[in-house]
């Protein structure tokens, strides 16, 4: 469970690195200027960042479903050679994915230089170009769907099977399974709700919302879950826990 709560934190801090030293850059700046490499390199890492944390939180998911409904099993199943594997998978397979998009973004020739964001992404890249995107919106729509669709689908069975293995338990069984379980669903609850902002926001243009309302809701993904994650799993360590009861 630590070793997947450290890949989960190490990615937090891949997404903050590819978001706040731009940021304070341009809050230091006149003018908000970037080059389109240094674009296409930002949208990597940000798109990367949260296509790993979804694939991150099902293997968290998995971890907790063979601890709880195969517990005898366990070390077994979940040795550290397959720990290993599913860590090096949800970082390696989404930077392929998020790769394969960028390339195509950088071949594509741009009318306009405005972007209404704070920082770079791939869907408002493309929409500057004045050349024909429809295999970028197409590849676009695919990674989408295969990004993110799945790790849910696959998170929300584990926690069907998980509360079907309770229901058959008593209550210790089921209050040291909700504890085992509740981390790991605040954060994926956190993190699903924050990014479907952001994918709304992205694709809803609507002169309606206010400015500063789009930018807010343009950048909590990025802020939001890195700024709880730790707190939430923080206070999941008893001795955290029992000193801050304590204080």
């Amino acid at each position: 469970m630590y070793i997947f709560i450290a890949a989960l934190l190490c990615n937090a801090l891949f997404g903050s690195f590819a978001l706040y030293p731009k940021l304070l850059t341009d809050l230091l700046s006149e003018k908000q200027i970037t080059s389109f490499g240094a674009c296409l390199f930002q949208a990597f890492c940000i798109y990367t960042y949260g296509s790993s944390e979804f694939t991150l939180l099902s293997a968290m998911a998995y971890d907790r479903y063979v601890s709880i409904c195969k517990p005898l099993e366990y070390a077994s199943i979940v040795k550290m050679h397959i720990v290993s594997k599913l860590i090096f998978l949800s970082w390696f397979v989404p930077s392929c994915e998020i790769g394969i998009a960028i390339m195509l973004t950088s071949r594509l020739q741009l009318c306009k230089y405005k972007l209404n964001r704070i920082y770079c992404d791939n869907y408002s890249i493309v929409k500057l170009s004045c050349k024909e995107t429809s295999l970028n919106n197409l590849y676009g729509l695919f990674i989408f769907s295969i990004a993110v669709f799945p790790p849910v689908i696959f998170i929300l069975y584990t926690y069907v099977r998980i509360l079907a293995v309770c229901l058959k338990n008593p209550k210790d069984f089921r209050r040291k399974a909700l504890q085992t379980c509740l981390p790991h669903l605040l954060i994926f609850i956190n993190f699903s709700v924050n990014t479907s902002f952001e994918i709304i926001n992205s694709r809803l243009e609507s002169n309606q919302i206010p400015h500063i309302i789009t930018m807010i809701l343009s950048v909590e993904f990025l802020l939001i879950p890195p700024l709880f994650n730790p707190i939430i799993y923080g206070l999941k360590l008893h001795e955290i826990y029992t000193n801050i009861k304590n204080f």
